[in-house]
């Protein structure tokens, strides 16, 4: 039975008739309501056109809506949750935790997102038992029905849809349709036939439309419904199973007899980036730890590296790193690097550092602003950018560890400097230079970009002007004519246009044709056995021309993110969880 348009109950359950049917009173009494939640105790962000029903119970430590997404009457939000545009969270949802929605997600009514999860011990009641938050991430252009329950620590990729009262305890890749309990793959969604879901995947939520999703890799505008990159996907998934069966060996290959240290490749000193790269290489391709040691001993070594006094990690055989005048060492060495890949590493072994990152923890805002202004845009926006990097990941690490990221203000000074610094004209911070054209530039911003906007899950700024300033640089035959692509350039290109596709569609055509030539030549790069080479530098710097455990976990990366644009990254059957993860990092401090 349809309900007058001037109930105040109809918005609460269909809000979506809000925009076009609400009298000025009602939009008065939204605005009121939005504004008692900006200024409550979480930290909240909404996008334009939101709506948050008044009966439902909205007590975030972070909430993040994206434009046009809304809350419906009696749901249950709490924890830190991030919506991109054009999601719905239907009537007496649940929605706990940690919790990360794509865009265009539909969360059909009386469906439970839990991103947290309680101990079971024996030795402690339950309600004493300490909570554990994973987290979940659902992707982009994602339908899941009424009465379904998604368990912490579960990632449901892209363009899935999940049927009516299943219970999802695993991941689901891209493009499944998935029910039951526990939720098991039906089919894949772009199977011919796909159009009708019948009443087991009916969602009981209304306006069901998605929003459109770059990257689809079909052509929507053709009759012929087969795939627009066919031969890459057989490419993709021959690459996948080949490079996940010679994994082993390619990590005994740079194992060091007698150490238990792994080096880049045979005939050079053991790192600590070596044994991080081993743990990456390892979870992404086999899901498992690097196979000479168990996890404890991976945990154990990687543990005892850092600093304490510090909480810096030096190079294996170094003297403890001296922090630079805002916390991390101004030269980009090993130190700033192991901030990002021993924290990684760590954390896909399920654990962390030991201690907070002192250096970084103790920096006040003035301190940190005027360092920023002090750092080497103009002439070396790559290294500037790198420094970034390293700050704010250590600042990301002190807050999961549950320490002050710095001192009060400092963090928001960070970003609050980045936005004021960015260039309007081509959303970077830097110039280009005569010798290297917008290189510097260019990669300075794909590791600032990564440490802070991306690992935080905030939006950039100026995304299409970035666009632009990435894509005439990839055009720069001097880093990108055929044999001269390394993977510090294609990631550093890819990365940023990935990201930016998250906020904009701006030639959106011309990134899938680079990413598909990129992709098709990163795929002939792998060597038998031996992994992917970095590739060449015009200074002879760094791993080269021979294959190891650097140029490997970046070009499997990067792979990733190519496939990802073109809609094909479902193929591969892993996605990045540490240093190149997608998603934001998982912040601290999670509800129970």
């Amino acid at each position: 039975m349809n309900q007058p348009a001037n109930d105040d109950g109809l918005f609460e359950h269909c809000p979506w008739l809000f925009a076009a049917q609400a009298s000025e009173e009602q939009r008065a009494a939204q605005e009121q309501r939005q504004k008692r939640l900006l200024v409550g105790p979480g930290a909240v962000r909404l996008g334009a056109d939101c709506f948050v029903a008044e009966t439902a119970a909205v007590h975030p430590d972070v909430l993040h809506l994206g434009d046009r997404s809304y809350i419906a009457a009696h749901a249950y939000v709490t924890g830190d949750i991030r919506t991109g545009a054009d999601c719905t969270i239907n009537p007496f949802a649940v929605v706990r935790g940690t919790v990360s929605l794509g865009e265009g997600v539909r969360v059909g009514a009386h469906t439970s997102l839990l991103g947290f999860n309680h101990g079971t011990a024996p030795d402690l009641p339950v309600h004493r038992q300490p909570v554990t938050s994973r987290g979940i991430t659902v992707g982009d252009d994602v339908w899941i029905g009424s009465h379904v329950v998604v368990l912490d620590g579960v990632t449901i990729g892209d363009h899935c849809v999940v049927g009516a009262g299943a219970v999802v305890t695993k991941d689901l890749p891209a493009w499944t349709v998935a029910a039951g309990n526990p939720a098991r793959r039906i089919r894949d969604r772009r199977e011919a036939g796909g159009g009708g879901w019948g009443p087991a995947l009916q969602s009981g939520g209304a306006r069901e439309d998605t929003a459109p999703i770059l990257g689809k890799p079909y052509d929507e505008h053709s009759a012929d419904p087969r795939p627009a990159f066919a031969d890459l996907a057989e490419q993709l998934a021959a690459f996948a199973a080949t490079a996940r069966a010679e994994t082993p060996g390619l990590l005994d290959r740079c194992r060091q007899p007698g150490t238990g240290h792994y080096v880049d490749r045979p005939g050079v000193q053991p790192t600590v980036r070596a044994h991080c790269d081993a743990v990456e290489i390892a979870d992404l391709l086999l899901r498992d730890v690097p196979p000479h040691l168990a996890a404890a001993e991976h945990v154990r070594r990687l543990r005892a590296l850092q600093d304490p006094a510090t909480g810096l990690v030096p190079e294996i055989g170094a003297a403890p790193p001296l922090p630079g005048p805002a916390g991390v060492p101004d030269e980009d060495g090993a130190a700033a690097y192991h901030v990002l890949c021993v924290g990684y590493a760590l954390d896909l072994l399920g654990s962390s550092f030991a201690h907070p990152v002192h250096a970084v923890r103790t920096t006040t805002a003035d301190r940190l602003v005027r360092h920023l202004a002090a750092l080497p845009w103009r002439e070396s926006a790559w290294h500037a950018g790198a420094w970034v990097d390293s700050w704010a990941t250590a600042a990301h690490w002190n807050l999961r560890l549950g320490a002050e990221a710095a001192a009060p203000g400092a963090l928001e000074a960070l970003f609050g400097w980045l936005h004021t610094h960015a260039d309007p004209w081509t959303g970077m911070w830097g110039s280009p230079t005569a010798e290297a054209g917008r290189l510097q530039m260019v990669n300075g911003y794909y590791r600032l970009t990564r440490g802070s906007f991306a690992q935080f899950g905030l939006p950039v700024p100026y995304a299409e002007r970035v666009v632009d300033t990435v894509l005439d640089h990839a055009r720069d035959p001097r880093h990108f004519a055929p044999g001269r692509e390394n993977a510090c350039n294609v990631l550093d290109v890819i990365h940023p246009l990935w990201f930016c596709a998250r906020q904009t569609t701006h030639r959106s055509e011309e990134t899938r044709a680079w990413a598909a030539a990129q992709l098709t030549a990163a795929l002939r790069r792998w060597h038998p056995g031996r992994g992917f080479a970095f590739g060449p530098t015009p200074d002879g710097s760094g791993p080269g021309r021979e294959p190891g455990l650097q140029g490997t976990e970046m070009w499997l990366a990067i792979i990733w993110l190519l496939a990802d644009v073109l809609g094909l990254a479902d193929v591969l059957g892993y996605r990045p969880r540490g240093i190149h993860r997608p998603e934001p990092a998982p912040a601290a401090g999670k509800p129970s």
